[in-house]
């Protein structure tokens, strides 16, 4: 396992810096304010119209980059310094997470695709890890414990699916949310600038998360491997 806690640990780390640099772009653009003076509640309604959207309600949800869209109820969540903010930060959220919408609203493949997955990625993220360690503890003691190594594998892959499926719905998300800010002429050049910038950043997030699960799930695989070949010998 020593392996395991090297590759969970430079990813930790990785991921840290990441997000703590998110976190900084995500402050110093919220202490920028647009030159239109509109809120990301109003710049999200706009955007919702803009593509025809007319049953998505945006509202406010509590917590710091709480922000996301809901296509069960079909809602606009935005925390308090995205909803009623008037800067950057707010416009870049706001735009993105209705940039779900308008994919839930033409169908986009593959957030359908994700949606999908959730019930399958839940039971995989609850259970994979306990699997995992259990058919790694029983090594030692043969029979069916490759079995429940691989049992655990595969309900941990349906989570790095799951993950590296999300890349390509977030990247499209913040293209729809900048393409739009750009085509409708919300923000000026340079408050446009920051707010690529800012998605950009928030776009890595998911990038290390998907690295990581793929690392960790090819670390998992190596053993199983590692330890049928060892049988055969």
């Amino acid at each position: 396992m020593i392996g395991y806690y090297i590759i969970a640990g430079i990813m930790f780390l990785v991921g840290m810096m990441v997000s703590n640099r998110l976190k900084s772009k995500m402050t110093e653009y919220g202490q920028v304010g647009l030159s239109n003076r509109l809120s990301g509640k109003e710049i999200a309604e706009k955007m919702l119209r803009d593509n025809g959207i007319y049953d998505v309600q945006v509202v406010s949800t509590p917590g710091f980059l709480s922000d996301h869209y809901n296509p069960e109820n079909k809602t606009v969540n935005l925390s308090p310094e995205v909803y009623d903010g008037q800067s950057v930060t707010a416009s870049a959220v706001a735009a993105h997470e209705c940039g779900h919408a308008v994919q839930h609203a033409t169908q986009y493949s593959m957030l359908q695709m994700r949606s999908k997955m959730v019930p399958a990625v839940k039971i995989g993220s609850t259970l994979s890890q306990w699997v995992i360690i259990a058919g790694i503890g029983m090594m030692g003691f043969g029979g069916g414990n490759q079995t429940i190594l691989l049992i655990g594998i595969l309900l941990f892959s349906i989570t790095t699916i799951f993950s590296i499926v999300t890349l390509p719905v977030e990247y499209d998300a913040s293209n729809r949310a900048l393409a739009w800010l750009e085509d409708s002429q919300i923000l000026q050049a340079d408050e446009h600038k920051m707010a690529e910038d800012a998605l950009k950043w928030a776009a890595r997030t998911y990038v290390v998360a998907a690295i990581s699960s793929i690392a960790t799930l090819l670390y998992y695989i190596l053993i199983f491997m590692n330890r049928s070949s060892d049988d055969r010998n």
